[in-house]
């Protein structure tokens, strides 16, 4: 049975912009973050508090974080690698925070330098302080249906990462298939075991199309239980660190199929898709998504 709701967490201005190599000017981002809070999203992701040198587009966050015009109803995180990164989001008065880790050991080192044992002490070092200050803190966690560099990655391993997450003070935890290999049966495998420690509420399912399967994943993940979804606007996205790794599922297509299934989101989804046309425009290249193409061919 699906639910008659789902949330559907906007990340396009962070894990989508992040590897684009052109120059997009603080303005610029943050007139595409004021358009994509008019589509009445609860949650839309900002950017982060990595270091410039190993993100470039990264860089400035914190004055994109202070300009954009905020919503009541809308959260506004901001991702935060350290514990140097946490320090800048209180400086900046952020409300909420996301913190990020992996069950696969190679990745862990290819991404932050860290082993998983050293990144699981450096997340409860930022959480207890962020606790302190009542920050809202929500977790990524990167290569659970598969790594570019080990294959597969144990779900026992993602579960129990999962629970440690939870357990030290984050609301939810966003399943990353950052390279997607994922295809619907491993991706019920994968939130069945995750499903042994954590409860259903505190899933997120954050899916790239690599190999188009994102939405069939998203439709396994659902009658799964699963009602919180990661999407970037345009399918924008890839990561920095999976070489190989195209854009974030569209959210365009994930609203039609949700739309088309009597599934509430609260999402405009032709709001969207102006935020679509306008940070595309400035990329100067054709939208990915493919529900927004044909919309606009109409």
């Amino acid at each position: 049975m699906f639910p008659k709701n789902v949330n559907i967490n906007e990340v396009g201005p962070r894990d989508g912009l992040q590897n684009e190599t052109i120059n997009i000017s603080i303005e610029e981002k943050v007139k595409f973050i004021n358009l994509l809070s008019l589509c009445d999203y609860k949650y839309i992701e900002v950017g982060s508090f990595v270091s410039p040198k190993w993100v470039p587009q990264m860089e400035n966050s914190n004055i994109v974080y202070d300009k954009i015009l905020k919503n009541k109803k809308t959260v506004y995180p901001l991702l935060v690698p350290n514990v140097i990164g946490l320090h800048n989001a209180l400086e900046s008065n952020v409300q909420s925070i996301c913190v990020f880790a992996t069950a696969s050991e190679t990745f862990s080192k290819k991404n932050t330098n860290a082993s998983i044992e050293q990144t699981k002490k450096n997340i409860k070092e930022i959480l207890k302080i962020a606790i302190k200050n009542n920050l809202k803190i929500r977790a990524y966690m990167s290569c659970v249906l598969g790594c570019p560099y080990e294959g597969k990655v144990s779900y026992k391993k993602t579960a129990s990462l999962a629970k440690f997450l939870i357990n030290e003070g984050c609301y939810e935890v966003s399943l990353g298939d950052t390279v997607g290999f994922g295809t619907p049966l491993e991706t019920q495998k994968l939130i069945d075991e995750v499903s042994n420690k954590i409860n259903y509420s505190k899933i997120a399912m954050h899916l790239h199309d690599t190999y188009g399967q994102a939405l069939a994943n998203i439709y396994a993940s659902v009658q799964m239980g699963v009602s919180s979804f990661d999407t970037s606007v345009g399918g924008l996205g890839g990561c920095p660190y999976a070489r190989g790794a195209s854009g974030n599922v569209a959210t365009e297509d994930v609203l039609y199929m949700f739309n088309g299934m009597g599934i509430n989101s609260g999402i405009n989804l032709k709001k969207v898709l102006a935020a679509s046309k306008f940070i595309y425009n400035i990329l100067g290249r054709k939208i990915a998504s493919k529900t927004a193409c044909a919309m606009i061919s109409k």
